[in-house]
């Protein structure tokens, strides 16, 4: 599932994914809670201080890539099973609006992390243990389906920095990363703050999107 907004008012387009929860205005007020702290070094990060990219750490016999592209595009198919996504569509990017068809070994679609790995690291995942670490690089809440070279724009940016291109977006964009970073603990800078409550207060009834794998990765992956 993606979640998109029209002005302000939310609109859930296709099925699954993180239920938002019903409290009105709570990624204001979510956002309004988080810690402020100045971003750390980034000395020491790794892409594999998080794991192996894409790890089942739902157990469902399948890479949390193809889990996210199952849940995102339309008009899925598979190669070998129901599990290795080969194709689908993702009618709408929420990052540019645009239509984009996937193909597997192509690089027009991206699995982005909504909240950067390294800009996470620099924010208190330097400080974690690996299974957090490994939880967070592969939790849905955190994951979304999108348009690839739009995505490599961020970057590791944070509110402060980027924002996506489609402005009917951004309130739900913003959203999920106060939800990423209240659930797993992170703080946030004085200017990613105050970016996130500029955004959030276009859109004062945003609501908090929540659910996703719980923050600690199964027994077999915290040795890692």
């Amino acid at each position: 599932m993606a979640l998109f907004v029209t002005g302000c008012t939310e609109q859930l387009d296709g099925a699954g994914g993180p239920e938002p929860a019903k409290t009105g205005g709570a990624a204001l007020a979510a956002a309004e809670s988080l810690t402020v702290k100045g971003r750390a070094p980034k000395t020491g990060y790794a892409r594999e201080k998080f794991g192996t990219a894409w790890a089942d750490t739902d157990s469902n016999g399948c890479p949390t890539r193809d889990d996210i592209l199952e849940r995102d595009l339309e008009q899925v198919r598979f190669t070998d099973g129901d599990c290795k996504v080969s194709y689908g569509v993702l009618e709408r990017d929420p990052y540019s609006g645009k239509e984009i068809v996937y193909r597997r070994g192509r690089s027009q679609v991206d699995i982005d992390h909504v909240v950067a790995l390294s800009d996470a690291w620099q924010k208190g995942a330097a400080y974690w243990d690996a299974s957090k670490r490994i939880a967070l690089a592969n939790d849905p809440l955190n994951l979304l389906a999108v348009d690839a070279s739009t995505n490599r724009s961020k970057g590791d940016g944070d509110t402060a920095t980027w924002l996506p291109p489609a402005k009917a977006y951004r309130c739900t964009y913003v959203a999920a990363q106060v939800a990423v970073k209240k659930k797993y603990e992170l703080w946030v800078t004085a200017a990613e703050k105050t970016a996130m409550k500029k955004v959030l207060s276009t859109c004062p009834g945003q609501k908090l999107p929540s659910g996703g794998n719980p923050t600690k990765a199964p027994e077999r992956f915290r040795a890692r």
